[in-house]
């Protein structure tokens, strides 16, 4: 993996939680500008994603196993958008929750990813 990669990925996701708990704080509903933000952090889980499979597929391998590797991956990428799609059907500050909450579990899946390949 991208060291670098998985740092910014990590940084921005708490960033997002940050910004959306913020917006928690102020009885606030994720607004236009929070789904750019996770648009923004998903397009960097995804390209991390890619470039995790293009390292898996020339034969590099995780320390810890490919398959947990390979899952952790998925769960990166699918964590913020899922809490995306469930802000939008709770249009209170409990959206705004959720999405903090998904992007602080996407900095968590960063420092594991980072765990088992190897760091």
């Amino acid at each position: 993996m991208i060291d670098a990669l998985t740092l910014v990925v990590g940084l921005a996701a708490l960033a997002l939680a940050a910004w959306c708990g913020h917006a928690f704080y102020r009885d606030q509903s994720t607004k236009d500008w929070h789904f750019i933000g996770m648009a923004v952090v998903s397009v960097l889980a995804l390209v991390q994603l890619v470039i995790g499979v293009v390292q898996l597929s020339r034969g590099e391998r995780p320390a810890k196993g490919t398959a947990i590797f390979v899952a952790y991956l998925l769960g990166a990428a699918a964590c913020v958008p899922g809490a995306g799609f469930v802000s939008l059907t709770e249009r209170t500050r409990w959206g705004s929750a959720t999405v903090a909450a998904g992007a602080v579990v996407l900095g968590v899946l960063q420092v594991r990813l980072y765990d088992i390949w190897g760091g």
